[in-house]
């Protein structure tokens, strides 16, 4: 707290502020402050309030111990000056009667005498205030059932009383009853004591979270595992990082945990690793902590106790060791509860949580299901995948990697001059090899030096690298290799990798030039030049370099090649067709001589392209249909899924979705015969899901879009991955799978490079966006408001890319609208307008200013609209600034939009004559519907509001009527009869009203 209050009026604003904030150590401490300020203040009433503030804090933020000393003091002022106590204050302090019973059941250290002396004396203020003991009889059970006694008694003695007005909510008293029926054995009848909670017709600041967690296993015993995943990712983001709902957070790891979802348990456990320092109850302590041994548990059954976990701060954890130091807090805990209650009650219930078998194998909790593969450091393979014999492959079959390292070396080296797919595996057991201590290298002719082996595998490397538009380091590397070669007296392949990487240089410029801000038109030039230069190098180094065997020629002719194909993709300039041609057939006519079938393939598939680059789609697909039919009998095979997917794209571009689907569907078949990184899957899985969106099967894209996430995410191509998770969470919001969505988002922006900064931050605020977009669409209101406010607040300076900004602190300021911060939605807007003048955005603006016109209005009343009036005076100049510019808007008229709107803040602020003049000229503006009008919905929108301030508020209901009438006829007559109904349902009312 920046300064103390001065005054009682500053310490109740400064209250009010601190009730704002979420429940944890800020808060508490403010509030501690808080009463300290209030003792210099000679009004008992404000130290009522800041106490009664303070144990809220310590209540919500797990510090039992806390709570009852300060529950003390209020009682002491009660007893000493009652009348300072009004008749909420004073049903405020009976009701926290409850949350010092709950607070002793915590602390193990308060004798079960004390426990019972506190349930008498809160028995006895009740019956001396002549209230109901209900809730006494609640605390009753709740100790009974803490302690592991018989509860039949004491749940009848509850369950049998009416409710009073301290009973707890309606919503935790189910959550009790269906605990108690759970613990009874009976299952089902706790699903059905649960179902109003579980379907959100009861709740309060802790429901339905609480039952969510419990009820979760239930629910998959039953069968109901839909409802137990929907529920799963609804009720976590209501707990977690909570240190009061430690135990439900817990709750959720279990239940991760016992459906075969270990990762996500991980994941989560990672998420809520402060839980381990801020949870101060012993009691929710000891819950928390045996869910978490629960999955440790799980997972070191499963083989992966070395895997690294998220645990006690200052240290790093394996699951196994994380999993003993828990098991031995947890087992003291329980142990000291056991002592204290005199049973074996909390020993034996952490037991049949720990024995209880997992309940299903598997159960897809999200859009991004992992297993414990997936989060394990890689690790090099001991034993080399398995090969296909170097000559004449069969599809699908392989044969062992050659236990001989000089027919492991030729092995490879043959299978990469086919460029066949399954050389991968060679160089993978060969660098294993090299870089172990003891290697030793073969004194073979046929193998060569060492120097040769070192560069073959920087080159691969390079390929890879290359693969994932990583073009500075394949350069580098290929650059290094060439260096090598030259050393072990190999200049062809010297030659070859010079040109490799040439051909990457080329490539790093549109890096560069992004990097730098350039504009695409610049980029595009630069890079145009740079393949040019890269071409004519490519071409001296050709003609330079003699002894090449035919497969290096071809490799050069390639690259020769595949820079002009690169070039004309950059420039789309036709004068730089022809030159691809004239290379692209001296490749092919090269590769026919020599009969190297890869190469034929790769020149096949270059014509096919350069057809598609200059726009003459028909002939690409003849081009490629020809290419398909060679592939299919003469090989090579694994060109088949590459060729396939290029024809499915060259679908889209004809328009014909279903051949698309269907050649995308074939080729991600026939890419599962080689092996991984073979094709380009993520891509493939990318392209498909556009197909199913082309195709209206929004659920089948989305499953595409996060499959090539993952792919994307395995290969290293990071970027590529958290775009293809951007889209998938926007489609996830736009098809309502709200929950889905953030639990999407939330996983992916955990990924250690996000969570560090490392990524684009302009790909992580798209991510973020969309989640805020998510927050506000699941009612989470606070929390989609901070993300909004944090990012305006970044997008702030943006210089390059002002439309952001715009689009970001409008929404931020109408979500500040929403929650009656207009001070602060003023400030976001005025943010929002400035951006606006460097980069346009009309009618988002006008929607936004409009939008909280009308909140202002509704919320303030007379007292909001002056502020109410200003915001439509922007949206004002904003539609005269659209009209001048002659923007057309999309939606609605941006000036019949802006009249309806004062028509609507008027009526909000009780200017009904203001009111009623406003939505005449919006009348005025649309005309009356003629045939096939869109705009018949609006303007019988607009005739019923006038209607209604016209009959209702001024009480003209003869005017009122013949207004209604007339419109229902104009309506009718033209054909709009469903937007005729509104109207007359409106003047039914009227005329039985009059």
């Amino acid at each position: 707290m920046p300064t103390a209050p001065q005054s009682t009026d500053e310490l109740y604003q400064a209250l009010r502020e601190n009730d704002r904030r979420p429940y944890g150590r800020t808060r508490t401490v403010t509030a501690e402050e808080l009463v300290e300020a209030a003792e210099r203040f000679e009004d008992p009433a404000a130290l009522v309030h800041a106490l009664l503030e303070l144990q809220e804090a310590y209540n919500y933020g797990s510090e039992p111990r806390k709570s009852p000393v300060v529950f003390a003091r209020l009682l002491t002022l009660f007893d000493e000056q009652p009348d300072v106590f009004d008749e909420r204050l004073r049903h405020m302090l009976f009701w926290r009667f409850k949350w010092v019973a709950h607070a002793l059941r915590q602390i193990p250290e308060i004798p079960l005498t004390s426990l019972r002396q506190w349930l008498a004396q809160m028995r006895e203020r009740y019956e001396t205030a002549g209230l109901g003991l209900q809730p006494y009889y609640q605390q009753a059970y709740q100790l009974a059932a803490h302690v592991g006694e018989d509860t039949t008694l004491a749940y009848e003695l509850w369950a049998g009383r009416g409710r009073t007005r301290l009973s707890d909510c309606e919503a935790c008293e189910i959550c009790e009853h269906a605990r108690h029926h759970l613990t009874t054995g009976d299952a089902e009848r706790a699903l059905r004591t649960w179902e109003p909670v579980l379907a959100g017709k009861a709740s309060c600041q802790e429901e339905p979270a609480r039952s969510i967690s419990y009820a979760l296993l239930p629910l998959v015993q039953a069968g109901r595992t839909e409802q137990a995943r929907e529920l799963h990712l609804a009720g976590y983001r209501g707990c977690r990082r909570n240190p009061s709902m430690a135990q439900e957070t817990g709750r959720h790891l279990e239940f991760c945990a016992l459906t075969g979802n270990e990762a996500r348990g991980l994941e989560l456990l990672a998420e809520n690793r402060g839980l381990f320092d801020e949870v101060d109850s012993p009691l929710d302590l000891l819950g928390f902590l045996t869910a978490v041994e629960v999955l440790l548990q799980r997972v070191e059954f499963l083989g992966h106790g070395d895997l690294p976990a998220a645990g006690y701060p200052g240290r790093t954890w394996t699951v196994a060791a994380l999993r003993a130091e828990v098991r031995a807090r947890a087992d003291d805990l329980a142990a000291r509860f056991d002592s204290r209650n005199g049973t074996t009650a909390h020993t034996d219930r952490r037991r049949a949580r720990l024995d209880r078998a997992p309940l299903l194998d598997t159960l897809e909790l999200t859009l991004r299901t992992r297993g414990l593969d997936d989060v394990a450091p890689a690790v090099a393979p001991a034993v080399a995948p398995a090969v296909a014999q170097a000559a004449a492959p069969a599809v699908g079959t392989a044969a062992e990697v050659p236990d001989s390292l000089p027919e492991l070396i030729v092995r490879a080296r043959t299978l990469d001059e086919q460029g066949h797919p399954d050389a991968r595996a060679c160089w993978t057991r060969l660098r294993d090899l090299v870089d172990a201590d003891d290697y030793t290298h073969p004194e073979d002719p046929a193998v060569g030096p060492l120097a040769r082996l070192r560069a073959d595998l920087l080159a691969e490397e390079a390929n890879r690298a290359g693969e994932k538009d990583e073009f500075a380091d394949a350069a580098a590397l290929h650059e290094e290799a060439a260096a090598l070669y030259d050393a072990a007296g190999r200049p062809a392949d010297a030659a070859v990798a010079r040109g490799c990487a040439l051909l990457a240089t080329a490539q790093i410029a549109p890096e560069d030039a992004a990097a730098a801000g350039t504009r695409d038109a610049d980029t595009a030039e630069a890079t145009t030049a740079e393949l040019t230069a890269a071409h004519a190098s490519l071409v001296a180094l050709h003609e330079r370099t003699s002894g090449m065997a035919p497969f290096q020629e071809a490799r050069l002719l390639r690259l020769r090649a595949t820079a002009l194909g690169l070039r004309l993709q950059t420039s789309r300039n036709e004068e730089h067709a022809e030159p691809l041609r004239a290379e692209v057939a001296a490749l092919h006519a090269f590769a026919t001589r020599h009969g190297l079938d890869g190469q034929i393939s790769g020149a096949l598939l270059l014509r096919c392209s350069t057809f598609a680059l200059t726009g003459d789609l028909p002939a690409a697909v003849a081009e490629i249909d020809a290419l398909l039919d060679r592939l299919r009998t003469q090989g090579p095979a694994w060109h088949l899924p590459r060729t396939l997917g290029l024809r499915g794209r060259l679908q889209f571009g004809l328009g014909d979705a279903e051949a698309a689907h269907a050649d995308l569907t074939e080729s991600l078949r026939l890419a599962a015969d080689w092996p991984a990184g073979t094709v380009d899957t993520a891509r493939l899985h990318g392209d498909l899901a556009e197909a199913a969106m082309r195709l209206g099967r929004p659920e089948e894209a989305l499953r595409q879009l996060t499959r090539s996430a993952e792919l994307a995410l395995r290969h290293g191509s990071r970027t590529d991955a958290f775009c293809a998770y951007s889209g998938a969470a926007q489609l996830c919001l736009e098809l309502g799978r709200v929950e889905d969505c953030i639990a999407l988002l939330d996983s992916v922006m955990a990924e250690p490079d996000i969570a560090a900064g490392e990524v684009d931050d302009r790909l992580t605020a798209q991510l973020r966006l969309t989640r805020a977009r998510a927050l506000r669409a699941g009612e989470d209101l606070k929390a989609a408001t901070a993300e909004f406010v944090a990012l305006a607040a970044e997008s702030a300076g943006w210089d390059d890319d002002p439309a952001s900004h715009v689009m970001i602190a409008a929404e931020a300021a109408v979500l500040l609208g929403e929650s009656g911060e207009f001070g602060r939605a003023r400030q976001a807007m005025d943010q929002a307008l400035a951006a606006h003048d460097k980069a346009p955005s009309y009618e988002q603006l006008s929607n936004c200013l409009r939008e909280l016109a009308r909140l202002q209005a509704q919320q303030q009343g007379p007292d909001g609209l002056a502020d109410a009036l200003a915001f439509l005076d922007d949206a004002g100049r904003i539609a005269d600034e659209a009209r001048a510019a002659g923007h057309r808007a999309q939606g609605r008229s941006l000036d019949t939009a802006l009249a309806y709107e004062h028509g609507r803040v008027h009526a909000h602020a009780g200017e009904y004559e203001a009111a009623l003049a406003a939505l005449e000229k919006a009348l005025a503006l649309l005309g009356e519907p003629a045939q096939d009008d869109d705009r018949a919905g609006e303007w019988a929108e607009c005739v019923r509001l006038a209607a209604i301030v016209e009959g209702h508020y001024l009480e003209r209901a003869a005017d009122a009527l013949t207004r209604l009438d007339a419109a229902v006829s104009q309506l009718t007559s033209s054909g709009h009869t469903e937007e005729a109904e509104p109207l007359t349902s409106l003047a039914a009312r009227l005329r039985d009203a009059t």
